[in-house]
């Protein structure tokens, strides 16, 4: 069966488990993995039919490779379509500096993968589907939260067959950005505050193009280019809130200054037809001034939504899950899960967390937006960057930092329940 899909309807109305988690992103399906192979009933609620949604974030960095190479998952997850970086270099003008280099990384997987997200969770979702303690519901929104006095005691969920309702001893919200889990339950948001936002879209690459460069820095410009194989996914940079005057400006105009950008998408700019095929994701930076309730907890986005500088948002809510689940497995499967047991998780990933938004803020306000925002029009490199780029030691420094972030986490919950065969 296809994970994504039920093949017969099931009928709406209850369903009990020890833990319902909300979303199936990268956070939700890798918590719901872990906890369903430690022999816990787990419910993941996703409001969507699949998970095929177009310009997610699909950087698998070297802390989740080693994730999966710790569950026996790896071999069979490089099997799929993928590509490598092994180096993160970055243009300003004519000047090429080589910002990380994880081919030094000493680790199984010394690179990033990049694989459409939709992908990575079709395979990480079918690994969970061969655990009889999983189960997985499409299209199911959850609208509203349960609660038994002070605690949260599960969701209420309305999907195309009715109103389903899911009771748990411990409810996660993985639900991103715009969480209403978080919201439901009164958790204070704190806005770091981002000074940019990205246009998403893609182009066609013939085989016989190379581009190593994997970000570009024009005069008022900026654009990431990752190689799909036999397609570019690009991100580009534009100062907060300022799409509507990138339209006024027109499509040609647009066209152009990629092309300029990066002369290596110059043949295929055309493919960008109309600005239904530009995407805007609006950058926010945040977290939660508390990460739990009674009953409640959560991780991943929904905890703290970060920059898409580094590409770190999929890896760091992975993090997440593999600490909740190393931190709270036993005691779920117990039932004496107390809320500092849940407090515990942020006590355990806040560290890092503000770390990296920390990094991601610097860059964001010290490299990008004067490249942007035309306050550096000669596009000399910051400082650190261009030691960055003298030293390779220093180059083995920032790798470990992007690819394996402040506290790579390893699996250390149990393995009570073999999957099916």
């Amino acid at each position: 069966m296809n994970p994504t899909q039920e093949s017969t309807p099931r009928v709406p109305g209850k369903i009990t488990a020890r833990c319902c988690i909300v979303g199936g992103g990268p956070a939700g399906m890798m918590l719901g993995y872990l906890l369903a192979r430690a022999g816990i009933d787990t419910v993941v609620l996703e409001k969507h039919a699949d998970f095929l949604r177009d310009f997610r974030g699909d950087t698998v960095h070297p802390s989740t490779l080693t994730v999966l190479g710790e569950l026996g998952l790896l071999d069979e997850f490089l099997k799929r379509p993928h590509q490598k970086l092994t180096k993160l270099i970055g243009g300003f003008g004519e000047r090429r500096i080589t910002i990380a280099d994880f081919s030094r990384l000493d680790v199984t997987c010394p690179f990033i993968a990049f694989m459409p997200q939709w992908d990575f969770l079709n395979f990480l979702s079918g690994k969970c589907a061969a655990f009889p303690h999983f189960r997985l519901e499409m299209q199911a929104e959850v609208v509203d939260l349960l609660r038994d006095g002070d605690q949260i005691a599960g969701v209420r969920a309305k999907t195309p067959r009715g109103p389903l309702e899911v009771r748990a001893h411990l409810t996660v919200g993985c639900d991103g950005r715009h969480s209403l889990v978080r919201g439901r339950a009164g958790l204070e948001v704190r806005e770091m505050g981002a000074p940019i936002d990205v246009l998403w879209f893609r182009t066609r690459r013939s085989a016989t193009e190379f581009d190593e460069t994997f970000t570009h820095f024009e005069a008022g410009r900026a654009l990431i280019t990752i190689d799909r194989g036999d397609y570019w996914q690009c991100a580009y940079v534009i100062p907060k809130g300022k799409f509507d005057e990138v339209k006024k400006l027109g499509l040609e105009t647009f066209r152009r200054n990629i092309a300029e950008t990066a002369p290596a998408l110059r043949a295929h700019v055309g493919d960008i037809t109309t600005w239904d095929d530009v995407k805007l994701l609006t950058v926010t930076v945040d977290r939660l001034t508390r990460w739990s309730r009674g009953g409640l907890l959560c991780i991943g986005d929904a905890a703290h939504a970060m920059s898409p500088v580094g590409g770190v948002g999929i890896n760091l809510a992975i993090q997440d899950a593999v600490a909740a689940a190393n931190l709270l497995a036993a005691k779920l499967l117990r039932r004496n899960l107390n809320e500092r047991d849940l407090e515990a998780v942020k006590r355990r990933r806040q560290l890092p967390t503000r770390l990296t938004q920390a990094l991601q803020i610097l860059i964001q306000d010290r490299v990008v937006a004067p490249v942007i925002t035309g306050k550096n029009p000669k596009l000399k490199p910051p400082l650190p960057l261009r030691l960055v780029g003298a030293f390779p030691w220093l180059q083995v420094i920032t790798a470990r930092l992007v690819g394996l972030g402040f506290r790579p986490e390893h699996i250390r919950s149990p393995e009570a329940a073999a999957p099916r065969r």
